[in-house]
């Protein structure tokens, strides 16, 4: 199975909410797109995962949703040895990756951490979760594959900007640098990203800005949040 199809939308994400009109200016972090949406979000990752309205499968704890893609539901299966209906990250990391491309465990272990059910202690994904990150990662991978314009399997740091503009996030050029330098090492040339670096670096972006979001409702650009609050904002995405 080609590499660029392998990741496919199962379902449309649900736009992020207008801003509101008494807001006033966008804020420097949050920006619409010309022409587009306010950045999607992925689907729900765990919403209603074991009600009766999922296709549940015999052998699994859990379920997948409805129209869900084979592809999807047999790479689960095979990883799952134990069938106990859930996979942990190196099982994770098996599904997800094929002979050319490999993603980190520090990309698993944040994917991990933003698609399971919170309100599991253990670090796995169930099917619905699985389901819901694989056809998060194919909205990514075709984000990549558009601003990769030289097609050479990275993005710069100008394309890095534009892509996660695309996706509503302002980025400024001082974070940006931060974040490619951070994760270029991985690359095969210094000053670009591969498909793993980009997903975990936007995930990070996208997952801090929808975190600061939360205590800024009115979009206003400014937020008060106590010490502790603000550790544990930050410090799952730095430590993964």
């Amino acid at each position: 199975m080609n590499y660029s199809n392998r990741f496919q939308s199962q379902s449309h994400s649900p736009s992020a909410p207008p801003l509101p009109e008494s807001s006033g200016q966008q804020p420097s972090y949050l920006q619409r797109p010309p022409g587009g949406q306010l950045g999607h979000s992925p689907p729900p990752p765990y919403s209603s995962p074991y009600s009766s309205g999922y296709s549940s499968f015999p052998s699994y704890g859990g379920v997948f949703p409805p129209g869900t893609h084979p592809d999807i539901i047999r790479s689960f299966q095979a990883v799952d040895r134990d069938r106990s209906g859930f996979i942990d990250e190196k099982e994770l990391q098996a599904a997800l990756s094929t002979g050319y491309q490999k993603f980190s465990l520090r990309t698993i272990r944040l994917l991990i951490f933003l698609f399971k059910n919170p309100n599991d202690p253990s670090p796995r994904v169930g099917p619905s979760e699985f389901a819901a990150l694989w056809n998060c990662l194919g909205q990514w991978r075709a984000i990549f594959e558009r601003f990769d314009r030289d097609r050479s399997g990275e993005i710069d740091s100008l394309e890095l900007r534009d892509a996660l503009l695309s996706l509503g996030y302002a980025v400024p050029p001082s974070v940006l640098q931060v974040l490619m330098s951070k994760y270029d090492d991985r690359s095969g040339r210094r000053g670009a990203l591969n498909f793993d670096s980009f997903v975990e670096c936007g995930m990070i972006v996208k997952g801090l800005t929808e975190k600061f979001k939360q205590k800024d409702p009115r979009y206003t650009g400014t937020a008060t949040l106590t010490y502790d609050t603000f550790m544990s904002m930050i410090i799952p995405f730095i430590a993964s």
